[in-house]
């Protein structure tokens, strides 16, 4: 997805050299191909302000550049939890209806989520995505993923990001996916060492799919509810790849689009986030991503079909044991860095 932390640095670097002047364009910190370009293009054609796309690869990559006060970045996707976060560090403007017109359509529930500093993007869940050409039994358990069958080994993705690294395996210890506690995260810690031996690598699948080493081998990863849509675009086979919700539950995630505190494009950044979540243009998104959308007046414009489909919107029984991420522990954190980062050793 990003082409490396190092590289996303580089290039920041040379937009602090040749672009912070030009006020025509808004630097948009993103997950790769989590927009719908039109959107994009439709802006800049009617306002002639372009937008570049910096992407990530995981919440701690986008984490470590939000804080930088140098990045130059605009606007970006945050969690719900970053939002928050940042929001009271001073890093992310407050948005209202009154600079944010458009989110007058999205209910209490979801811009409460993002406290304030942000307005609901997209949401969805985690789950297991796996090619339906070697994985011929729908996954129905997090243990098809923590406790894989003998053909899978070193045929499957999973992320080191220390909140979603933890999902699976402290939903089957029936944990709390906020866990803090060190006797709780040793014994997700277990169940992820046994897992190591059959796992491909530890990058997100996103970006691991287009490796040119072994992103061919890859047949079961966690992802995000939409990554099967961007996996079968990468492959050019419609249906390859699919979609899985655990039937012990997942996480439900939202996102929220934020205008940096410290951005000197800050009226035209909002008024980009109002663009992006108008109805027409959160229901053209939410098609184009295969994503559920949080706007009232979007969702009336979605086809029924999407809506009833469930590898969209998760079946009320399985959102009915899903959780939301919450703030984690200091020390929290660094275990689950930790640990990550031993994998590696057991692989």
């Amino acid at each position: 997805m990003r082409q490396g932390l190092a590289a996303t640095a580089l290039l920041l670097g040379l937009f602090s050299c040749t672009t912070l002047a030009r006020a025509e364009t808004l630097n948009l910190l993103i997950w790769e191909a989590y927009i719908d370009q039109a959107i994009l293009d439709d802006w800049t054609a009617s306002t002639g302000v372009n937008v570049r796309q910096i992407y990530f690869d995981s919440g701690d990559a986008r984490d470590e550049i939000l804080a930088d006060p140098n990045s130059n970045i605009d606007l970006s996707v945050v969690g719900e939890n970053g939002s928050a976060l940042f929001g009271k560090r001073g890093i992310l403007a407050p948005l209202t209806t009154d600079t944010v017109p458009s989110l007058k359509d999205y209910a209490t529930r979801w811009t409460s989520r993002c406290a304030g500093y942000g307005a609901p993007y997209l949401w969805g869940t985690m789950g297991i995505v796996y090619r339906s050409d070697k994985v011929t039994t729908t996954p129905t358990s997090w243990k098809d993923l923590m406790q894989p069958a003998s053909a899978l080994k070193k045929h499957i993705a999973m992320y080191d990001d220390h909140n979603e690294a933890f999902i699976a395996p402290l939903i089957l210890l029936g944990k709390s996916i906020n866990a803090n506690d060190s006797d709780t995260l040793k014994q997700a810690f277990e169940l992820m060492k046994g897992q190591a031996p059959f796992v491909l690598t530890y990058t997100y699948v996103i970006t691991s799919i287009d490796n040119p080493d072994y992103g061919r081998d890859i047949y079961m990863a966690l992802a995000y509810s939409g990554d099967q849509k961007v996996l079968n675009e990468k492959a050019g086979t419609p249906g390859l790849w699919r979609y899985a919700v655990p039937q012990e539950g997942t996480l439900s995630w939202l996102d929220c689009l934020a205008v940096t505190a410290a951005s000197p494009r800050k009226a035209q950044a909002m008024k980009l986030v109002d663009h992006i979540l108008s109805a027409q243009s959160a229901a053209r998104n939410a098609q184009t991503l295969g994503m559920p959308t949080a706007s009232t007046a979007a969702l009336a414009l979605i086809p029924e079909a999407m809506k009833n489909d469930p590898a969209i919107y998760t079946p009320a029984d399985i959102m009915e044991k899903s959780q939301y991420q919450t703030e984690l522990s200091v020390s929290s954190i660094q275990t689950r860095r930790r640990i990550i980062s031993a994998m590696a050793n057991f692989q």
